[in-house]
């Protein structure tokens, strides 16, 4: 509120409290997506319409798709599984991993998640723009937020060390990722743009409502079901208590899914 500190800086001591750091993939910084145009050729940061509603999480930023999972945590009861709207994550250790992926070590950590290899190059991140979509709008299974470098790191959208990614299925050749049109095919552009809507007075008006859907009061319980922001109770890593579980598979079962699939930061 005084501008004493940047939204950057706000958010990366949020996520310290809360638990999360660059040492652990599984718990690895969440920054939001603020933007929602990935289509113009020229930024307008004046226009709410550039950006992306802070006030709802990635699977309710359209209404089709927040009827979706709506009807997904209502349908829950009739065939008797986890009732949520979510059964994947917006952070996770391959999500990271696939977003920095052109750079090492993470190359090699991604391709050990994936059992040795690349991904089919369709599923690849090589463009802003389609995982925006995919994580907006298109993909029930894609609810994923963004990483802190997509805010100061332009190296990690050029495939500096010439990895083949593959070729995905309309012919194109995986190398650096595709920019919105007005970044102008400049990595450092494309990271002053995004810093700038990151820092600018749409998204420093808005930011606490997102605050509160990752690391507050909408994180669980009813305000949650509400925010249509629940998701699988594995998820919520500090509420359960492992220690009374007794089945070792059980155990390790949940331990698993939750190393695989990421957790909630904590409550702060």
């Amino acid at each position: 509120q005084k501008r004493e500190i940047s939204n950057f800086d706000y958010l990366m001591y949020l996520n310290t409290l809360a638990g999360r750091s660059y040492n652990d993939y599984m718990q690895y910084p969440v920054f939001p997506w603020v933007l929602a145009d990935y289509c113009s050729a020229t930024l307008n940061l004046t226009n709410p319409h550039t950006f992306r509603d802070l006030s709802k999480p990635m699977g309710a930023q359209t209404g089709e798709r927040k009827r979706k999972f709506i009807q997904r945590y209502n349908e829950v009861e009739k065939n008797l599984s986890v009732q949520c709207h979510y059964c994947t994550h917006y952070s996770s250790a391959i999500i990271v991993a696939s977003y920095l992926v052109r750079m090492e070590p993470f190359t090699q950590t991604f391709c050990s998640l994936q059992g040795g290899s690349f991904d089919v190059a369709d599923r690849m991140f090589h463009s802003v723009k389609s995982t925006w979509e995919s994580a907006s709008r298109d993909n029930m299974s894609d609810v994923r937020e963004l990483i802190p470098e997509f805010f100061y790191l332009p190296e990690f959208l050029t495939n500096a060390n010439h990895f083949e990614l593959g070729c995905m299925q309309d012919g194109t050749v995986l190398g650096d990722v595709q920019l919105p049109p007005w970044a102008d095919g400049d990595p450092h552009k494309f990271i002053l743009l995004h810093r700038q809507a990151l820092e600018s007075d749409y998204v420093s008006a808005h930011l606490h409502h997102w605050i509160d859907l990752i690391f507050g009061h909408k994180q669980h319980g009813s305000a949650a079901v509400e925010a249509v922001n629940t998701y699988h109770p594995y998820f919520y890593g500090d509420k359960m208590d492992l220690n009374n579980i007794k089945d070792p598979l059980i155990k390790s079962t949940i331990l698993g899914f939750i190393s695989n699939f990421g957790q909630i930061p904590k409550q702060v």
